[in-house]
């Protein structure tokens, strides 16, 4: 009934009113109409279509995706057997969720703190940022600058710059020395000359590393050296065991060693007196008194 009633108001419209009905229809079905070789979904129920053809259900991930893509219809999928999992599989699955777990997760706010605060801490010893305190004798008519480095005493901001780690102390040439005369009065300087000799070893040529290897072990690591220092039974036993090759790095873990284990009492005693007897130039007084 409801059919012969459409037909009927059809009949009622003018012809130019159904010309474009009629092609309205089909534009409509033009655009819908399935991709070749892919099921008609009006003719058949997709989903039931589905199990028929691949019983395997459909594993989705975190996101709600399925794990693999799929650029085709379902139904011309060949269903694949379920492999079973091997013991191979699970060893992967072991060593990659270990490597997860190793990962260093870090937020982004985190990372950008520890850069701002690192700016800021170094800010005053960029010169491309800052003046230079004194300043370039070869730019500028003042050397004050050649005198400091005549008398052979650190300025307050060198010294500044020897307390924000111990490595900023290794680093200056002026530091070690200092360093080196402040354990000598504390009759403990046998570890920064064994650290020394070992970064002097990785600079030597080839042919002269394996006598090089040979006098630092008699002098600090060797039964009854004459400088002997304090290492963990670990780092002792591997450092032992590399001496035999005589590489440049026989002496690496022994190093950390006695990088990590300088007593911390010991570095600010030297910082704090390294501080009372630093010079303060003529532009840092001022800059200090202002």
């Amino acid at each position: 009934m409801q059919a012969e009633a459409q037909v009927k108001i059809d009949r009622k419209k003018d012809k130019t009113e159904r010309k474009i009905l009629d092609s309205q229809e089909r534009a409509f079905w033009d655009v819908h109409r399935p991709v070749p070789g892919c099921v008609n979904t009006t003719e058949m129920d997709i989903r039931k279509c589905r199990r028929l053809k691949n019983p395997q259900k459909v594993k989705k991930s975190v996101y709600g995706v399925t794990e693999e893509s799929q650029s085709q219809s379902p139904v011309h999928i060949p269903s694949q057997p379920i492999r079973k999992t091997t013991k191979e599989d699970i060893r992967k699955q072991i060593t990659f969720l270990n490597a997860q777990i190793d990962r260093h997760c870090l937020k982004m706010s985190k990372v950008a703190e520890s850069l701002i605060a690192y700016t800021e801490q170094y800010v005053e010893y960029d010169p491309l940022i800052m003046p230079a305190e004194p300043s370039n004798p070869w730019i500028s008519d003042d050397i004050t600058l050649w005198d400091i480095e005549m008398s052979k005493e650190p300025s307050q901001q060198r010294v500044k710059r020897w307390g924000f780690s111990f490595d900023e102390v290794l680093k200056d040439q002026v530091g070690r020395d200092q360093f080196r005369r402040f354990l000598e009065s504390e009759f403990s300087s046998e570890n920064l000359r064994f650290w020394l000799a070992v970064q002097d070893l990785k600079k030597q040529p080839l042919q002269d590393v394996a006598k090089r290897v040979e006098e630092i072990w008699q002098e600090f690591l060797a039964p009854g050296a004459p400088s002997a220092i304090n290492l963990d039974s670990h780092s002792y036993e591997i450092t032992s065991q590399n001496v035999k090759d005589g590489g440049r790095y026989t002496f690496e873990d022994a190093q950390v060693c006695v990088h990590s284990s300088t007593p911390p009492p010991l570095m600010l005693s030297y910082r704090s007196k390294a501080l009372c007897v630093a010079r303060i130039s003529g532009p840092e007084q001022s800059s200090i008194q202002d």
